[in-house]
């Protein structure tokens, strides 16, 4: 009986210094960061510093910042990779709850 090869996403978020490792149990525990293969590694990513900006619109009702003034924080950019869409939607819902985290999924199958 052949298995079921799932589709693989690269998940990326961008999260506050103090928040990372809190992130990071989170979307492992919804089973992201699990190497398929040999070896069967888990907690697999990359994390990688650097400031990000933003200037809040008219609109806005900013968390961070001041609306019309430039704001610039360093922030973390986490990559890591998700095997089933399944686990890409936990993955990025269990970040929901960290309101400073922005989250973006890129499917691998399509985009090697």
């Amino acid at each position: 009986m052949a298995s079921a090869i799932l589709p693989r996403f690269k998940l990326v978020f961008f999260a506050p210094p103090a928040a990372v490792e809190a992130c990071k149990t989170a979307i492992f525990a919804a089973g992201a960061g699990r190497y398929p293969g040999q070896g069967n590694y888990t907690e697999c990513c990359w994390t990688s510093l650097g400031t990000g900006q933003f200037r809040p619109g008219d609109a806005a009702n900013p968390h961070i910042g001041a609306v019309g003034q430039l704001e610039k924080l360093e922030e973390a950019r986490v990559e890591t990779l998700c095997v089933g869409e399944d686990v890409a939607r936990k993955a990025v819902e269990a970040l929901k709850k960290y309101p400073s985290t922005y989250a973006d999924t890129l499917d691998r199958d399509e985009h090697p």
